[in-house]
Formats: structure tokens, sequence, C-alpha cells
């Protein structure tokens, strides 16, 4: 089955969020959704979570789904607002347990943060199983950029975050907490093991030099031929040497002390004071 899948970029974070839409009927899922925050007024905004609900009210569809592809780390998930104006339920994957202790210890959470992922209306194994509809979507667990990095498989289409970008683009780091550039190979294994035509959709574009569109959308046949981390047979020692090396360079997301706290809580804000104001905590020499 092919489903239907419409992509909405968020420039200021470079991520995609999808809706993919069973093709024979209205129910469908809306996957890596954006909550639009600015750091320097600590300001939210739902322009962007805005727009996908109205393509959903407009298009008259059912939401079953708010699916996290992970722990995002450059922006902070919309699910729950969305969860709020049209349904669905809210699913990542099981291993957001150890997230939540790792991330939970960096940002001094306390005892009252649930580190159990019951946060969430669905925490999802490898080899597990949902339906948008009539459509089936099935669960990778691809760990190597994250811990609870997944792929969900749905149709003809495959939903990888962001364990692979585009070919001229290339891998996801894996400097993260719980992170591996050797347990990222191997999860790109299970992805170029899908048939060549599978259609991969990725979680960020970052337009490649030379390139002056972005773009989201890839096969199987081409990451393999022209990934240029992985493509054309690279081997694991290949890989893991250029990613770690690459990585020892990187900056850290700049969005990423306020997404780890919101994302490891479903997208929620921490707790209210008593007087009803929010804040968020900022780990010194921590990450």
């Amino acid at each position: 089955m092919q489903p239907e899948v419409t992509g909405f970029f968020d420039e200021a974070t470079n991520t995609i969020s999808y809706v993919v839409k069973d093709p024979q009927g209205s129910s469908c899922a809306i996957l890596d959704s954006v909550l639009d925050f600015d750091y320097a007024s600590g300001r939210t905004d739902t322009r962007s979570a805005d727009a996908i609900i109205k393509f959903v009210q407009d298009n008259k569809l059912n939401v079953e789904w708010l699916l996290e592809t992970h722990v995002h780390a450059d922006h902070l998930s919309a699910a729950p607002y969305i969860q709020q104006k049209v349904g669905g339920k809210i699913g990542i994957g099981d291993q957001i347990t150890v997230v939540q202790d790792t991330f939970g210890k960096v940002f001094n959470e306390g005892t009252e943060f649930q580190r159990d992922g019951s946060q969430f209306d669905r925490l999802f194994k490898g080899g597990d199983s949902l339906h948008i509809g009539q459509m089936r979507g099935d669960v990778l667990h691809t760990p190597g950029h994250t811990p609870a990095c997944l792929t969900y498989v749905i149709g003809d289409a495959a939903f990888v975050g962001d364990t692979l970008f585009m070919p001229d683009f290339g891998t996801a780091r894996c400097d993260f907490p719980g992170g591996s550039s050797k347990t990222l190979f191997d999860s790109i294994q299970k992805i170029m093991s899908l048939p060549d035509e599978t259609r991969i959709f990725v979680g960020h574009d970052y337009k490649a030099p030379g390139r002056d569109e972005y773009a989201w959308e890839t096969t199987v046949g081409e990451q393999k031929a022209l990934n240029i981390h992985v493509g054309q047979g690279k081997s694991a020692e290949e890989f893991t040497r250029m990613r770690d090396a690459r990585d020892a360079t990187l900056a850290m997301p700049k969005l990423i002390i306020p997404s780890l706290q919101v994302n490891m809580r479903a997208g929620q804000m921490p707790p209210a004071d008593e007087k009803g104001d929010v804040f968020l905590k900022v780990p010194v020499n921590k990450i």
C-alpha cells in the first residue's frame, strides 16, 4: 500500500513533519511535529502545528497517531498541543526510558519525574506494528543517534527520523549520550535491507553544498548507491572512523537544552510552580 505523504518544512529548525494518510480512507498519523520556540525570549508559538491542524481539518482527516521517531534535540514536540485539538495517541520507542533516566539526572529532575515512559500513550519495540485505518505500519528499532530511535515503515514508505539524511548529506551524528556510530551503522543496514523502491522520508534537511532546494524524499536504492557516508558498500570501519571524527567537530544543537526537557515529557513543559509559571533549567558543564 502506498500512503499519501504530505511534508511540512520548518526552516527555523530544518525539521520536516509529516501527515501520513491511508489512501483508502480518512485516517492519518502525524510524525515529528514542531512547537515553535524562541530561545532568546523563552516564548512558544504554534504556527507550525497550526498549519498541520488546518491541513487535517480542511481534509476532514481522522488523526489516529502522533508518532515521534526519537527524543529530538533540535526542536520541541507539538504532539500534546495537536492531540488536544484533533486527537491521536502519542507514540515513541520503548527505549525512551533510557533517555529519561540519562537526562533526568542531567537536569536534576528529582523523583517526581517519572522515568518509565508513562507520559506517552504507546511505547513501541522493534517488531511491533500499528494501523492507520486499513494501512499497517511496522516498527524498526534503529538506535545509534539516540537509544530510542525508531523507523516507521508504513506501506511503501519509511520514516527514518535522524538516522539517515538525503544521500548528498549523509547520516546522523552519534555523539549524544547513548549514541554510537557502530550501532548507527548496524541500524542503517536494517533500513537498507528494505526493498530498493521503498520511499525514505528524512527528519531534517540542510541543503547540501551545491543543492539549491530543500528535499526530504529519497529511496532505499538511492541511499545505497549515493549516500556519501554509507553508500556504495562502505564498511562499518570506514563509517565509524568518519562519523566519530566528524562528530568531534560539531557544536551542540541550539535548542538542545529546552528540547530535551520538553520532549522526554512527550512534549509537555515541566510542571508549573505555585504561581503557575514554567521554567526550563540550564545545566552548566553537563552536556
